[in-house]
């Protein structure tokens, strides 16, 4: 093994909105003090509780993806496991999430824009 994740890094024009958008709907700290990183406008980071830290990183010229445009890619995602995908569809939106494909009956996912605009899945388990 060469190292571990240290943490994922989402691009946004907003750090601290992307940063409350996922500490809302994962939990954990936001910008909690750690030496790996200086919090500033270009930097943020949730810490969530199971020792996971996702890093949101200001882009002056981001440029959306537009889901499932394959010339705007989503480039990565994240899959968030839920015990309840009606309810946890219904606590995404009201957080400022925006619905981009609902699963055909059967299907055990969902398909969203965080508000930067990368796709993100609720999985139900």
């Amino acid at each position: 093994m060469l190292g571990s994740l240290q943490c994922v890094v989402l691009d946004c024009p907003d750090v601290r909105e992307l940063a409350d958008f996922y500490g809302r709907l994962l939990g954990g700290e936001v910008n909690r003090p750690d030496p790996r990183w200086s919090l500033d406008d270009h930097w943020a980071t949730l810490h969530l509780e199971n020792g996971q830290v996702l890093a949101f990183q200001r882009v002056d010229a981001y440029r959306r993806p537009a889901w499932p445009d394959p010339e705007r890619p989503q480039q990565a995602h994240l899959d968030i496991a839920v015990p309840d995908l009606d309810g946890a569809r219904d606590e995404a939106l009201a957080l400022g999430a925006v619905l981009l494909e609902e699963g055909e009956p059967g299907r055990g996912w969902h398909v969203y824009a965080d508000p930067a605009g990368h796709p993100f899945c609720l999985v139900g388990h």
